[in-house]
């Protein structure tokens, strides 16, 4: 059994996508309320041909279309989801840094 389930489930979902990038990292441990093995704060930095044309709310919300069972507002584990989705040839290797969350950072 995986120590990542939900990574592992959004990872799952994302592959409709066909990224030929993707990179999903658990930021929950910088938030409040953090205990071993959270998993409910994801920056997501993903590059696939499916964003050419879209504008960055239409590629945001191709991705929330796809994970939406995984948010906690349907009963899902994921709080908060960062993304940054990039085409082929936007993508340079950014991964902008997340912003702090509310003054709760425990770091």
């Amino acid at each position: 059994m995986s120590n990542t389930p939900t990574a592992d489930a959004l990872d799952a979902e994302l592959q409709a996508l066909q990224p030929q990038h993707i990179e999903l990292i658990n930021e929950s441990m910088n938030h409040a309320g953090y205990f071993e093995g959270k998993e409910s704060h994801f920056k997501l930095t993903v590059v696939s041909e499916a964003f050419e044309g879209k504008r960055l709310v239409a590629r945001h919300q191709l991705v929330y279309e796809l994970v939406n069972a995984l948010l906690t507002s349907q009963g899902g584990h994921v709080h908060a989801l960062a993304i940054h989705a990039y085409t082929p040839t936007e993508w340079q290797g950014q991964s902008p840094t997340s912003p702090l969350c509310a003054g709760q950072n425990k770091v």
